[in-house]
């Protein structure tokens, strides 16, 4: 149970997805948030502000003893830079999504964390929510028999209409399959294990984007890195998934998907962006597709779950679930799609990670 004394948490970013992650300690009593900074200090006393938290420097924050785990928010670009001063100061770090921009700084990253006996966690966390652990949980009882064929959809005209700062979402360390596709790799890797090869195609439809929100709306984006990506995934146990990600088509109300075929039958899974459901089974002889009863906990939003499952595991000396093997593999995913465009051909894949134990239905008051 998450009864202990609770663990001293700092933040380093004050951007769109920092209110969420502020908001954790209310949902996991063994964390406990106390100081959040930015290179923009002013940005960190709004959020600090709003939320009852302390803003300070980043020098500032890394000095600080009582904090042991750091939460890095910065954009892709700071991850890993900002990852290695984490470690070097002596604290574990949970990076959002995705763990480096480069396969290179990922290696570097965990090469140092080894060496300090340091922990590096990795969002998406999604994948410990009450939808897709009642989706493993139907996979591991043989629901739908033999996982044999997957697909994955994130169709979207973009952010720029929605994001107050979105260029950096068509630059190096963006595009849909480096801002997306991190959930959907995730859920697949999380339910279907490690990947052996993909094949991929990528273009860049519009070079120039316009933004129409506010406060930058008119001002102009040069597109940098592909906006849609779509590809193979051969999965090492045999199953294969066709995965697309796109910023470039003009209504993606509808395109959010994951659904996993097998031999006794298929599974819709819930928007892997998500926490809940609902979640749809159909057995070989259905006629429709049925509802799945959700026996999982934690299906609002619930970003701070891999924080708070992570220190649970570092108390209890066990891997945590949302984890640096699991998020380079997705690196290595998510790189070898563009290869594979670039070069018109297959490309291996050289990582591997084990699949996540699954999440007990009653987490965290029984703990695994």
């Amino acid at each position: 149970m998450l009864t202990m004394q609770p663990v001293s948490i700092g933040i380093i970013g004050a951007g769109n997805i920092s209110g969420i992650y502020l908001e954790a300690d209310r949902k996991f009593p063994n964390l406990r948030i106390t100081k959040i900074a930015d290179v923009d200090l002013s940005r960190a006393r709004a959020q600090a502000e709003k939320f009852g938290k302390q803003a300070v420097t980043v020098d500032a924050l890394l000095a600080d003893p009582e904090i042991q785990l750091v939460v890095n928010l910065t954009p892709p670009q700071a991850h890993a830079p900002v990852a290695m001063q984490i470690l070097e100061a002596g604290k574990h770090v949970y990076n959002e999504k995705p763990l480096a921009i480069s396969l290179e700084d990922a290696q570097r990253m965990m090469a140092l964390a080894a060496s300090k006996g340091l922990r590096i966690g990795c969002a998406p966390d999604t994948f410990l929510g009450g939808g897709l652990q009642t989706c493993r949980a139907l996979l591991d009882d043989g629901a739908i028999g033999q996982p044999v064929l997957a697909f994955a959809r994130m169709l979207s005209a973009g952010v720029e209409s929605w994001h107050p700062n979105p260029e950096f979402f068509y630059k190096l360390g963006g595009g849909p399959m480096f801002d997306m596709g991190p959930y959907y790799l995730t859920a697949l890797v999380s339910l279907l294990g490690p990947a052996k090869r993909v094949s991929g195609v990528a273009r860049i439809t519009y070079p120039e984007r316009v933004i129409t929100s506010q406060p930058l709306r008119g001002a102009r984006i040069a597109v940098e890195v592909p906006t849609m990506v779509a590809g193979l995934i051969e999965f090492a146990d045999g199953a294969v998934a066709n995965i697309v990600t796109t910023f470039d088509i003009c209504d993606g109300s509808s395109g959010y998907e994951l659904t996993i075929y097998g031999s006794a039958g298929a599974l819709r899974c819930p928007d892997p962006n998500t926490f809940g459901g609902p979640v749809l089974i159909k057995r070989r002889g259905d006629e429709d597709w049925q509802p799945a009863p959700i026996h999982h906990r934690w299906v609002e939003n619930s970003r701070g779950i891999g924080v708070a499952e992570m220190v649970e595991a570092i108390r209890c000396n066990r891997p945590h679930r949302a984890n640096a093997l699991m998020a380079y593999h997705v690196l290595e995913l998510m790189h070898a799609f563009h290869e594979s465009a670039r070069l018109g051909r297959h490309v291996s894949i050289e990582s591997t990670c084990p699949r996540p134990d699954s999440l007990p239905a009653t987490w965290p008051e029984t703990t695994a």
